[in-house]
C-alpha cells in the first residue's frame, strides 16, 4: 500500500513501527481485503514475553467509526516509545510485566467509515456467544440483513479479525496467572465508563465478580478525582456474540484469570459541545476538534496507567480471604 493512499490511522502506526527501539515487537495477525488492497491487522508488544508474568492487552478500532478508540491507543504506545530511552521506572515495570497493543482490530470499516467490518459485520457481535435473557433488538445483534447495523455474520464462521483477536489473545494471556484488557469504544452517553462482561445477561455475573469490584476499589480510592463509571455493560443493554463475553468464558475453562474491560467514552459530550458534529457520521463518535482530541487523549492516560500498575502487582490486591464480602458488596452495588 502506498504510503500515500494509507489510512490515517494505519499510517501513524506504520511510522511508530520504523522509529521504534529494538524493544518494540511487531507481529501482522491477519491481513485484511479492501478494494485492491489487504490491509495489515497488527499487534505490538513490549516487555518481557515470560508466560508466567501479567499483561495488558490494549485494543482500538473494533468499530471503524470510533476512530479515537485507535488514537487513544497509539497515543500510549507513543508515549511508552519516548519513554524507552530515559525512565527506569518504565523499564522496571516491561521488566516484569508485558504490555500488548492492537490499536486496529478493523482496519477496512475504518477505511469505509463504517461501524462493521468490509464484510457488513459488526465484531462486537460475532462471536459463537447467545444472549441468555433477551437481547436489544436490532441493537443487540441481528442476522436479518447485512444492510442493517449490528449484524452478526455467519453462526458457523467468525469474521478474520474476530480469529485473530481470539487467536492471539488465547495464544499470548491464557498461559498466564494474571492479565488485564482494555478495548477503547466511544459513543454511549455523557460519562466515560468502564464496562466488564457480561453483556449476555443482566442476571448471571461473572466468576470473577470479586476481583472486579477490588479493581473497582483501588481505582476509586487511588484516583478519587476521576469521573468514570465502573459497571457491568449488562447495566444498560445485552447483546449476541460479545468477544470479551465469549473470550472471559474461554479464558475460565483454561484456569486464568483475564479481566476484559471497556472504555466507553462518552462521546455526547463532544456533540453536545459542538452540534454541527451530527451532520458527519463520525461526528457521533469522534471529537473531531483538534483541541477535544487532545483532550481525550491526555484524559485517559491514568486509566491506563492503573491498570498497568495493577496487573504488575495483581498479588497484592487480588482477593483471596475476603471474597465473600467483595462478591456481596459487588452485587449490591451491581445486580439488586
Amino acid at each position: 500500500m502506498q504510503q500515500q493512499n494509507m489510512l490515517p490511522e494505519l499510517q501513524q502506526l506504520q511510522q511508530l513501527i520504523d522509529r521504534a527501539p529494538d524493544g518494540l515487537r511487531t507481529e501482522i495477525l491477519a491481513t485484511i481485503p479492501h478494494m485492491d488492497q489487504h490491509l495489515p491487522l497488527y499487534a505490538l508488544s513490549l516487555g518481557n514475553p515470560d508466560p508466567a508474568l501479567p499483561a495488558v492487552v490494549l485494543v482500538g478500532g473494533v468499530h471503524g467509526l470510533e476512530r479515537i478508540g485507535t488514537q487513544v491507543v497509539l497515543a500510549y504506545l507513543r508515549t511508552l516509545l519516548e519513554r524507552l530511552c530515559w525512565d527506569n521506572c518504565l523499564l522496571h515495570t516491561l521488566d516484569h510485566c508485558c504490555i500488548y497493543f492492537i490499536p486496529l482490530l478493523n482496519p477496512a470499516g475504518m477505511a469505509n467509515g463504517w461501524r462493521a467490518n468490509g464484510n457488513c459485520v459488526d465484531l462486537m457481535r460475532n462471536a459463537p456467544v447467545d444472549c441468555v435473557e433477551g437481547a436489544a433488538w436490532l441493537v443487540g445483534g441481528q442476522r436479518l440483513s447485512r444492510a442493517i447495523p449490528w449484524h452478526r455474520g455467519r453462526p458457523e464462521k467468525m469474521e478474520a479479525e474476530s480469529q485473530a483477536l481470539v487467536s492471539f489473545i488465547s495464544r499470548q494471556l491464557f498461559q498466564r496467572p494474571f492479565s488485564l484488557v482494555l478495548d477503547c469504544h466511544s459513543g454511549f452517553g455523557r460519562t466515560d465508563r468502564i464496562w466488564f462482561p457480561y453483556a449476555k445477561s443482566a442476571q448471571q455475573p461473572i466468576s470473577h465478580l470479586a476481583e472486579m469490584y477490588r479493581l473497582r476499589q483501588l481505582f476509586m480510592q487511588s484516583y478519587p478525582h476521576q469521573n468514570y463509571i465502573f459497571e457491568p455493560q449488562s447495566q444498560h443493554y445485552l447483546c449476541h456474540g460479545d468477544l470479551w463475553d465469549y473470550l472471559y468464558e474461554l479464558a475460565l475453562a483454561q484456569h486464568t484469570t483475564m479481566l476484559p474491560l471497556t472504555l466507553e467514552m462518552g462521546s455526547w459530550n463532544w456533540v453536545r459541545k459542538n452540534p454541527f458534529q451530527l451532520f458527519s457520521s463520525l461526528g457521533m463518535f469522534h471529537p473531531v476538534k483538534p483541541h477535544r482530541v487532545k483532550r481525550v487523549l491526555r484524559s485517559h492516560l491514568v486509566l491506563i496507567n492503573f491498570l498497568i500498575n495493577a496487573s504488575l502487582s495483581y498479588q497484592n490486591w487480588l482477593p483471596l480471604i475476603n471474597r465473600q464480602q467483595l462478591e456481596s458488596a459487588a452485587l449490591k452495588l451491581w445486580y439488586q
